[in-house]
C-alpha cells in the first residue's frame, strides 16, 4: 500500500473514531436529560414488596354470639357464649410479579395488579370470652356443660369467620392496602423526581375501563426488550 493509501486508511480510522465518540456522548447526554428510568425505579419498589412476603394492612375486630341447647332425660341445658375475635387481612406478596406492573409513558401512569386479599384465621382472646346460662342439674349428671361449650365456641368461629369474608371489610381491607402499595411505588417515584401517578387494582377486581390495563407492557416485557 502506498503513503497516500495509508495515510487515507489512517483518517479513516480517526474519523470512525470521532463519530463513534460523538455517538457515545450524545447517548450519554441524552440519557442524564431523560432523567432518571420509572420502571427501573418501580422494578426496584416490586422486590422491596416481595421480599415483605404477606403485606397486612387492615385488621378488624368481630364478636360471636352462639347460643347451644343440650335436651337430656326430659332436662334441658343452654349456654350463650359472646367470643371476641381479631382477624388480619394480608396480601401474598409472593405472588406478585413484573408482569403485573406495567407503565405507561404516555399518560405516566404505573399500574399494579394484585393478588387476592385474603382473611387469616380469627385470634380468639381468651380473656375476653363471656358465658351465660347453666346446665343446671342435667350439667351435674352429665357431659352437657363441656359439649355445650364445644359447640358454642365451634359455632363461634363459624361466625367470626362469615363476618371476616363480608363485603365491607373486605372493601376497608382492599383499600387500606391500595393505599400501601401506592405509596410504596409513588414515594421512590417522586423522590427521584418523577411526576407520574399509581393505579392499584385487585386481580378478582373488575377492571374500571381504563385502558392502562389493556395497551401498556409490563416492566417484564420492557426490561426484556432492554437486554
Amino acid at each position: 500500500m502506498t503513503f497516500i493509501g495509508k495515510f487515507a486508511a489512517a483518517l479513516a480510522l480517526i474519523a470512525l473514531f470521532i463519530l463513534g465518540l460523538v455517538w457515545g456522548i450524545g447517548a450519554l447526554v441524552e440519557h442524564k436529560l431523560a432523567g432518571p428510568d420509572p420502571v427501573t425505579i418501580a422494578s426496584g419498589s416490586l422486590e422491596g414488596l416481595r421480599e415483605q412476603n404477606r403485606l397486612s394492612a387492615f385488621a378488624a375486630r368481630f364478636v360471636a354470639v352462639s347460643t347451644s341447647t343440650q335436651s337430656q332425660f326430659g332436662l334441658q341445658a343452654k349456654k350463650t357464649l359472646i367470643m371476641p375475635g381479631l382477624v388480619e387481612y394480608h396480601v401474598d406478596m409472593g405472588r406478585l410479579s413484573k408482569r403485573d406492573v406495567t407503565w405507561d409513558a404516555k399518560t405516566r401512569t404505573l399500574g399494579v395488579v394484585l393478588p387476592p386479599v385474603e382473611a387469616s384465621a380469627p385470634q380468639i382472646d381468651l380473656t375476653q370470652i363471656r358465658e351465660y346460662g347453666e346446665g343446671g342439674i342435667l350439667a351435674t349428671i352429665t357431659d352437657a356443660d363441656a359439649r355445650l361449650e364445644k359447640a358454642n365456641r365451634a359455632a363461634g368461629q363459624r361466625e367470626l369467620v362469615r363476618q371476616a369474608s363480608g363485603a365491607v371489610p373486605i372493601r376497608l381491607a382492599r383499600d387500606a392496602t391500595r393505599r400501601a402499595v401506592e405509596r410504596s411505588f409513588a414515594l421512590p417515584l417522586r423522590a427521584a423526581g418523577l411526576d407520574a401517578s399509581v393505579k392499584v387494582r385487585f386481580a378478582d377486581e373488575a377492571k374500571d375501563g381504563s385502558e392502562v390495563w389493556d395497551t401498556t407492557k409490563s416492566i417484564a416485557e420492557v426490561l426484556a426488550n432492554r437486554s
